[in-house]
């Protein structure tokens, strides 16, 4: 026989809690993503809905566009709110092993997953990042 109710010996932990704005027909994609050891990851790029991640291995460095990069570690969640903002960095901060993530992923009708910047679109957004990713010319 099946229980009913909730599980008396699972754990459920909340990692992260968010209220993202949900298309109507809006598709959904899970995937896990591989870096391999001290690789600096994806090049800039956006998502056409948000997307909620969770470090399975290693640690990254992540950078949205506005804020200051961060390492996330195994264990840990992060999430990205897409439409336009930008995704700098999802580096493996690990020289020694691959890092892996899963994401869960809300894509606009009719819109790619994902797209990337060119180098003209990178210059014109870099008054957009975080101070602290400022190349200061000699």
């Amino acid at each position: 026989m099946l229980p009913i109710g909730p599980s008396k010996t699972n754990a459920f932990d909340i990692l992260l809690h968010q209220n993202p704005v949900i298309t109507p027909n809006s598709g959904a994609m899970v995937a896990t993503v591989t870096v391999p050891p001290g690789d600096p990851g994806s090049g800039p790029h956006r998502h056409s809905g948000p997307v909620f991640g969770y470090v399975l291995e290693g640690e990254i460095l992540f950078e949205l566009e506005g804020d200051e990069p961060y390492a996330i570690k195994a264990g840990e969640a992060f999430w990205e709110p897409g439409g336009q903002v930008v995704h700098y960095q999802a580096g493996n901060l690990r020289e020694d092993i691959a890092s892996k993530f899963v994401v869960f992923m809300l894509c606009a009708p009719d819109v790619p997953m994902m797209t990337y910047l060119d180098e003209e679109e990178i210059a014109g957004r870099a008054r957009l990042r975080h101070p602290s990713t400022q190349v200061v010319p000699q």
